[in-house]
């Protein structure tokens, strides 16, 4: 038996289409003799109805904790003597970004693509450095706009919107949703709801009502 994993009105990603939608209706396929639908499936305003197995839900990435203090090292450039590239901000040395407390991980360029743009990418890896603390100058935005939304003047709102959506490109990750997480639908002939097309009616499909998943 099929239970609803999605519920009306819920922001879900589309994987085959590769954007987000909503979910209009939750439409279960019943089946002669049993009590319970076969198959869920969903509207979301695409032409079609789709399964589950093809949304996902936006969920929080368990990883997201305390990210330390990233950053900005020197290397020594390998490849190019200081002699030779004298139109580097920092002769023989390139930037590095390390996330790490042992000064492993992060970020860091081949040289030819140092040596193609060096002031831009000495201003990369200057930005990633600032990764973390702006991450937090952001959500302090949100949250102290959060506690007093109606005293916030609009352009605070404004920014404490474009901070929050900025975060959850960074916080957020897919996932697929739990199993059975809703209550199964009831039988056709229930109490009001969505109203859905029952398999095996008459040639002038017969519409039953069904209480919303």
């Amino acid at each position: 038996m099929a239970r609803a994993q999605f519920q009306k009105g819920q922001k879900v990603w589309v994987e085959c289409v590769g954007a987000w939608a909503q979910i209009e209706k939750v439409q279960p396929v019943w089946a002669k003799g049993f009590d319970e639908p076969v198959r869920v499936t969903y509207d979301i305003g695409l032409g079609r109805e789709f399964v589950a197995s093809e949304l996902f839900l936006p969920v929080e990435d368990p990883t997201d904790a305390d990210l330390g203090q990233w950053r900005m090292l020197r290397a020594r450039n390998k490849w190019q003597a200081a002699e030779d590239v004298p139109h580097h901000p920092f002769p023989g040395t390139y930037p590095v970004v390390v996330t790490d407390t042992q000064d492993w991980g992060g970020w860091r360029v081949p040289g030819a693509e140092y040596d193609r743009d060096p002031q831009r990418i000495e201003y990369q890896a200057r930005l990633i450095a600032a990764a973390p603390r702006l991450m937090a100058v952001a959500q302090a935005l949100v949250d102290a706009v959060a506690e007093n939304p109606e005293d916030a003047p609009p352009e605070c709102l404004s920014l404490a919107r474009q901070a929050r959506d900025a975060l959850r490109t960074v916080t957020d990750i897919l996932s697929a949703p739990p199993e059975a997480l809703l209550a199964p639908p009831s039988a056709p002939g229930s109490a009001s709801g969505d109203a859905v097309t029952r398999p095996g009616a008459a040639s002038s499909a017969r519409r039953t009502t069904v209480r919303a998943a």
